[in-house]
């Protein structure tokens, strides 16, 4: 089974990264194939509202998202991680999230695009947050499981730590580490 990793942050190497290469690390334990993306480094247009989607199931941007779809179409388990850029997403991992409506244009047209997703596909999602504020996560875990949604997998849940803001500053927290290192483990189970 293929694991899809997504960086959401723009900062190489800072807790988000930190966080999810652990995670990948408990998955490729359990025997699972692993595929990373770094949103930051990706050309992708944001959505242009065209509809085009709508008709075909496929968008018309010719961008590097043309080479995401497929692993979209592929992963039997994504994990997005993110540090929170004003209670959401970081600009680049919003722009690739916003260009999986082609992926909910294709649930729509069920007849030109049958559904092969099972029940199987699970996302999960790792944020990370500087501050304190009891909101702090919704935004992004509300966005997340539309996203999920929208690429017929189920959204699992994930894990949230506050309080993290200089780079790096998740190597101070074995355990929070500890538990990306579980939850990769725990995505190569089946639900």
């Amino acid at each position: 089974m293929l694991v899809l990793g997504i960086y959401g942050s723009p900062r190489r190497g800072g807790n988000s990264d930190l966080l999810l290469e652990r995670c990948l690390e408990g998955a490729k334990s359990a025997g699972l194939e692993i595929r990373t993306l770094r949103a930051s480094e990706l050309k992708i247009s944001g959505c242009q509202a065209c509809g085009w989607c709508e008709k075909t199931g496929e968008c018309r941007l010719d961008d590097d998202m043309q080479k995401v779809y497929p692993l979209f179409d592929r992963a039997g388990r994504i994990v997005l991680a993110s540090p929170i850029f004003f209670y959401s997403f970081p600009a680049q991992l919003k722009a690739l999230i916003d260009r999986a409506q082609s992926r909910w244009s294709r649930r729509l047209l069920k007849e030109k695009f049958p559904q092969t997703n099972g029940p199987e596909r699970r996302g999960f999602l790792i944020a990370v947050g500087a501050t304190r504020g009891k909101n702090l996560f919704e935004g992004v875990e509300l966005t997340a499981r539309y996203f999920y949604e929208a690429l017929g997998v189920k959204y699992s849940g994930g894990l949230f730590f506050r309080r993290l803001d200089q780079k790096a500053a998740v190597l101070e927290h074995p355990v929070y580490l500890e538990q990306a290192y579980r939850l990769g483990e725990q995505i190569a189970r089946p639900e």
